[in-house]
């Protein structure tokens, strides 16, 4: 065929035209109703027990997530350690009240504690009367705690502290506002000489007259003298359980329902170098015996008050199991040759030991004189933290391995490398997946495990998170991924056992990771939208996961499960569905398997997580900006026409009758239906 020249004028009525029907498609795309249809088999024959362990928390130290978080204790750097062990030394954050002419504030090592040889020294040079008269108040030290202690009225906080003088004392242990002006609780310890000629242990407890989130701890005298003090401690009585845990956080916790607890790393398990990663021996015992320790990962000191003990306990407190991460002698820069490591592999059985032997063992012996005479139940540990890749992970792993599994035989063992695409090279219980990724990536990998092997060991998916510009501090669009990629994960339960967000917590003077879960201050804490969606998954350990089919067009990914509440014993079917897109959808849930009444009429509702914007984020000023909003379903049934917001997390609770769900078998509408 021969070609031609069209006129311009011709072109010209072409694109006129074109465009016009061009406009009017698009805006009918725009006005169009998008429909979709869920297929729910509800019968018992389509469901799949999910593990009892699907869903749990991962804790790392990290953004002070411990040390000025959840531990409760207010003063940092309590012990004058973290300055280092040589002195004179950096007492930051103690700062000194009083001028030069009045008092020298300096460190030595004369402190009672073998391994806290560092001890505070004040040299008082005024006095109550003579030519050097102390100014009003005082002069002595104070400490800001973690950027301010959240000190509130009404509540009695444990003063705990060693001193020593060269004279008899008179000093006033008082909690200020962060100017010293306002005192909100104040006491006196006055002893003679002999009396503190050693040092003498001293414990006060303070009740708040008044509020002030920003407060401080001083200590003051008006005597002249030497005065050394010691692991100087401040603890609020009402922690959780009484175990030394912050109350509200661990309250956010206890709203997860979580089924497991990892800890206490990630990086700070490893260290940048060894000689600074956590040692669970050097974090027991009496805490004003314990070192400390600077996380060179994460850059900040740590008095490990919140030790391998502690966590344990935390787990126990959680009704949860505790899942111990230990260092296998890698770090990120030097690594024990596996010739070498024995020394290692002694120290995670002494661990285990300490959790679980018996009272009268070397190591549970401690661990009963600590106040626990009953094992824990440590059920799981893991072996490094991402060492996979390195050069003495894989011969340094065996070695623990073996020694494990002829010790304690029912110890499931974690192991770094990834076996969820090819099979490893070694024996494991469990391998660790870790992804942070893009919002579109994660959303895709909601299908990462439809494939995997259901041979050999089950995935344990312990880090997961969208980070970078699409998560910011927490946004909806971070959360609508991370939902669609835990639905998957509860669709291929066979194969993924237990999963947790990280990470978990942050004090928001000091982010060292964006986004995470919970974001804390002294007195303030919200959750972000990826803690909403950990929320609708609450119910799915230990519950059934339904088939379901899903025909759409569109950007939707749903599951469902039938689930128990454990509170008044109702059943209910949940189905979870992610709208990822930007358009409202229409839908029709339709469930087979059971009987035609069985959905109750009355008592279902639906939860729903979006926001105006993608990019919308919780702070305190807004901290439900982004958070679930919960409706009562009218005329709930086995068929349902709802609609889907854009950009949204929607879940349906569907409460069942007592009726017995019939199986696909003997049901043939219900079978034909799917």
């Amino acid at each position: 065929m021969g070609s031609c020249k069209v006129p311009y004028s011709v072109l010209l009525l072409y694109f006129v035209i074109g465009t016009f029907f061009v406009s009017q498609c698009f805006a009918i795309g725009v006005d169009a109703n998008i429909t979709a249809q869920l297929l729910v088999n509800a019968s018992d024959a389509a469901g799949k027990p999910i593990p009892d362990t699907l869903f749990g928390l991962f804790f790392e130290e990290i953004n002070h997530a411990g040390a000025g978080g959840l531990w409760a204790e207010l003063v940092s750097n309590r012990g004058f350690e973290a300055g280092g062990p040589n002195v004179p030394s950096n007492i930051d954050p103690w700062s000194i009240i009083g001028s030069e002419s009045s008092l020298i504030v300096s460190t030595d090592r004369s402190s009672l504690f073998e391994r806290n040889k560092v001890a505070l020294k004040m040299e008082v040079l005024c006095d109550s009367e003579g030519t050097n008269i102390c100014p009003v108040g005082g002069v002595g030290v104070y400490n800001p705690g973690f950027w301010g202690m959240n000190i509130q009225n009404g509540k009695t906080y444990k003063v705990v502290l060693y001193v020593r003088s060269s004279g008899a004392i008179n000093v006033s242990v008082s909690l200020t506002d962060s100017n010293g002006l306002q005192t909100l609780a104040t006491a006196n310890i006055i002893a003679s000489a002999s009396d503190v000629s050693d040092w003498m242990k001293v414990e006060v407890l303070l009740e708040a007259k008044a509020s002030n989130p920003n407060s401080r701890l001083q200590l003051t005298t008006t005597i002249a003298g030497i005065i050394w003090f010691d692991q100087v401690s401040v603890m609020p009585l009402d922690t959780y359980k009484g175990h030394g845990f912050r109350s509200d956080l661990v309250e956010m916790l206890t709203d997860l329902k979580p089924r497991f607890l990892r800890f206490p790393g990630g990086c700070f398990v490893e260290g940048e170098w060894l000689r600074n990663a956590f040692r669970w021996k050097a974090s027991i015992g009496p805490w004003e015996e314990r070192p400390g320790h600077f996380g060179d990962v994460w850059m900040y000191w740590t008095d490990d008050g919140l030790g391998y003990y502690e966590f344990l306990q935390l787990a126990e407190d959680l009704d949860t199991l505790p899942i111990w991460v230990f260092n296998n002698g890698v770090s990120h820069n030097d690594q024990v040759d596996t010739s070498s490591v024995m020394p290692f592999v002694q120290e995670a059985l002494d661990g285990i030991e300490f959790a679980r032997g018996d009272p009268n063992s070397t190591w549970g012996s401690i661990r009963a004189a600590m106040g626990h005479p009953e094992p824990f139940d440590l059920r799981y540990v893991a072996i490094g933290n991402e060492d996979c890749g390195k050069k003495n992970y894989r011969g340094n792993y065996l070695k623990f391995h073996s020694a494990i599994t002829q010790a304690y035989p029912d110890i499931k063992m974690i192991t770094n490398c990834d076996g969820s695409s090819q099979q490893l090279d070694h024996p494991a219980d469990f391998y660790d997946f870790h992804i942070y990724t893009s919002a579109n990536d994660l959303y895709s990998k909601a299908h990462r495990f439809d494939h995997t092997s259901r041979n050999g060991p089950k995935a344990f998916v312990s880090e997961y998170a969208v980070t970078g510009t699409d998560a910011g501090r927490g946004s909806l669009l971070a959360g609508l991924a991370e939902a669609a990629f835990l639905i998957g994960i509860e669709k291929n339960s066979d194969v993924v056992e237990m999963a947790s967000y990280a990470p978990l917590f942050v004090n928001t003077n000091d982010r060292r990771w964006n986004p995470d879960a919970i974001v804390f201050d002294s007195s303030q804490l919200y959750g972000t939208p990826s803690y909403w969606v950990q929320r609708f998954f609450t119910e799915s350990s230990g519950a059934t996961i339904l088939d379901t089919t899903l025909h759409t067009n569109t950007s939707l990914i749903a599951s469902a499960i039938t689930w128990q509440d454990s509170n008044d014993g109702k059943n209910y079917l949940r189905i979870k569905i992610v709208n990822f897109g930007g358009d409202k959808v229409n839908l029709t849930i339709s469930v087979g398997g059971l009987d035609p009444n069985s959905i109750q009429l009355s008592g279902s509702t639906k939860t729903v997580l979006t926001s105006g914007n993608l990019k919308d984020e919780n702070s305190f000023n807004q901290p439900k900006k982004v958070a679930p909003t919960n409706t009562l379903i009218e005329n709930a049934g086995t068929e349902m026409n709802v609609i889907l917001l854009p950009h949204s997390f929607t879940s349906f609770d569907l409460l069942k009758e007592s009726s017995i769900i019939r199986t696909t078998g003997t049901d043939s509408s219900s079978r034909a239906s799917f």
